[in-house]
């Protein structure tokens, strides 16, 4: 069966740092508060000159680069974003513009809010699949956010938690590749974000979800490719609250130093989280040729998503 394997990765994160003793300034919370519940220290909000097309435009275009491709080798482009300008022409399309990406290939945005990365990596496999006579068999998959302009900066059981960044890959479809993604939903309002904000969440309803779906997730990627977690290098689960990723590495009784974590940094960037973390992991060096890493979302809708893949390159 054909699959996707990652080639490249690439990034953008905004120019304005956000730290928790800033927000306490703001509404009644404090650095202790915030860390102890969510493990989130600092994030970044986009400034002047800066928005979610920016940063998914410095994304995709740093993974193309680093891929070794040329923009006319992509096949599809796939953005997952709840937070673009635009309602249309969608983010994707506006990406395909600035890269000077063909003009015959599917461009389109998906909106599955957290897991929204995974849900695009799939929805660009099935395109890629369904032309098998094409040549161009590299998707660009982004995954990008501007959570800053749909925050209630009053409410401060939401205002700690979330970010703007944006990540993006170059993964190819090839045969015979380890590759397994398994999606779902079940429409919850625990999440809510009207189109003009603001983001409101039912904290407790979303943690007993995500604590439920994360190890569920991985277990069906791990089963759909026969292996376990001990085969798997890395775990790049959607950045929400490092609490939610504790609980579960303690009930997979599971290697915690195998769990990527970097929402102290960066806060929770929805649909940016996963591949902001790829390519951390790639920039570090951490992410070597042949390696499986599993990636899984849970977000509002709400959506879940896991995905299994392997490294083809060093990824940056």
């Amino acid at each position: 069966m054909e699959g996707l394997q990652l080639i490249a990765t690439g990034g953008a994160l905004p120019g304005r740092l956000v730290t928790n003793d800033d927000l306490s300034r703001l509404v009644d919370t404090s650095d202790e508060w915030i860390t102890t519940r969510t493990g989130i220290r600092q994030r970044r909000f986009c400034g002047e000159g800066e928005s979610a097309t920016t940063l998914a435009v410095t994304a995709a275009r740093q993974a193309l680069e680093r891929s070794g491709l040329s923009a006319a080798q992509i096949g599809c482009c796939v953005c997952a974003t709840l937070s673009g300008e635009y309602a249309s022409p969608s983010m994707a399309c506006l990406v395909q513009k600035e890269l000077g990406l063909a003009r015959d290939i599917p461009v389109l945005d998906v909106n599955a809010a957290c897991s929204g990365f995974i849900y695009a990596a799939a929805v660009a496999r099935g395109l890629l699949a369904m032309r098998p006579g094409d040549a161009r068999r590299y998707a660009l998959v982004i995954g990008c956010e501007q959570l800053s302009r749909l925050m209630d900066m009053t409410d401060r059981n939401t205002c700690v938690l979330f970010g703007d960044g944006a990540g993006a890959a170059v993964f190819e479809l090839a045969p015979d590749v380890e590759f397994a993604v398994d999606l779902g939903a079940r429409g919850d309002f625990a999440i809510e974000t009207p189109p003009n904000g603001p983001i409101r969440m039912d904290g407790k309803a979303v943690f007993r979800f995500a604590v439920e779906a994360l190890p569920r997730r991985l277990h069906a990627v791990l089963e759909a490719t026969r292996h376990t977690l001990d085969e798997v290098d890395w775990v790049v689960c959607h950045q929400a609250n490092s609490r939610i990723i504790d609980h579960c590495v303690k009930k997979l009784a599971a290697d915690p130093a195998k769990f990527y974590k970097n929402m102290d940094r960066h806060g929770n960037t929805s649909a940016a989280s996963i591949p902001v973390a790829l390519n951390e992991l790639a920039e570090a060096g951490r992410l070597q040729p042949g390696m499986r890493v599993a990636c899984i979302g849970f977000g509002g809708g709400l959506t879940w998503g896991g995905m299994l893949i392997t490294v083809k390159g060093s990824a940056v």
